[in-house]
């Protein structure tokens, strides 16, 4: 430790990571060593790190790691071959990837096996909210780890729930990426069907705003929408995997779910036009009239 502040460790570091990082440097946290596949050098200058060229330098140099990669197979990748739990005996490892609940349980179960502790942190916000900390994070894992993680937790967040035992928090995360996605679906058909009408779209939103119409994508999304403005924030490939995800916890548990199986749909059609690096609000270009030719 530092100055009574742990030292921070951070394996991945895109939008989120990134941002994250920046975040607990601002507040006071020495951040040690950040990695990433693509060597974060601007980063590391930026925030007075050193890059990792190895995992378990990142273990070896940080008292908690904090994780925020892409998918399953990435996370079992820095987790599986014990490269990163090299050493890790008394360390705390705080996980934000919104990954199938399973393998938060798989990297909660090998943590312990080494004498380290691990904490699901799901993340329901995106890079603005990452970089002045007024993340939304729902928590699982052991209360132990929660209870050490709580000042960091504060630092980045404007509101934390712990939800229960690991992988709790990212069936909760699957299922409001689920019901997000389906809105932003549903957002793109209704401005696409107005479009098509002849209705002023800047009224068909303020109408939306005032009415059972209203959601939160309404006021992330819909302008976007309109202008064919894609800057990322959360992005389609990211929109098909979280579907993805909610749909095999929806089939291990007997249900049918047809909205999300439509939406998944969509963005699984958007990533094959090549379009999975745009926000999600790119959905609105399979909708609106003239925008797409496939």
């Amino acid at each position: 430790m530092t100055n009574g502040q742990p030292t921070i460790g951070i394996v991945g570091v895109g939008r989120m990571g990134a941002n994250m990082a920046r975040r607990l440097h601002d507040v006071g946290y020495p951040i040690a060593r950040v990695y990433d596949l693509r060597p974060p050098d601007e980063l590391a200058v930026e925030i007075s790190a050193q890059v990792a060229t190895t995992l378990s330098e990142v273990t070896d140099h940080s008292d908690v790691v904090i994780t925020v990669v892409t998918d399953d197979a990435a996370m079992r990748s820095i987790f599986g071959q014990n490269e990163l739990l090299d050493g890790a005996s008394g360390k705390l490892f705080i996980n934000c990837a919104t990954i199938t609940p399973s393998v938060h349980v798989e990297v909660e179960r090998l943590a312990e096996a080494v004498g380290a502790q691990s904490l699901e942190a799901c993340m329901a916000s995106s890079i603005p909210q990452a970089r002045d900390g007024t993340l939304y994070l729902m928590c699982a894992g052991q209360e132990a780890a929660y209870a050490r993680a709580e000042p960091i937790l504060d630092d980045l967040s404007h509101r934390r729930r712990f939800v229960g035992p690991s992988g709790t928090a990212a069936q909760l995360k699957a299922l409001v990426n689920m019901v997000m996605n389906i809105n932003t679906a549903g957002l793109a058909e209704g401005l696409g069907l107005a479009e098509g009408l002849g209705v002023d779209l800047s009224l068909v939103r303020e109408v939306f705003a005032e009415t059972g119409a209203a959601s939160r994508v309404l006021e992330t999304d819909a302008e976007d929408m309109q202008l064919r403005d894609h800057e990322v924030y959360f992005s389609v490939s990211h929109a098909a995997k979280d579907s993805g995800i909610a749909l095999d916890l929806a089939t291990s548990s007997g249900l049918n779910l047809p909205l999300a199986t439509a939406t998944k749909c969509q963005y699984d059609r958007l990533v094959d036009m090549g379009k999975g690096a745009l926000d999600k609000s790119a959905v609105a270009e399979l909708t609106f009239k003239g925008r797409s030719d496939q």
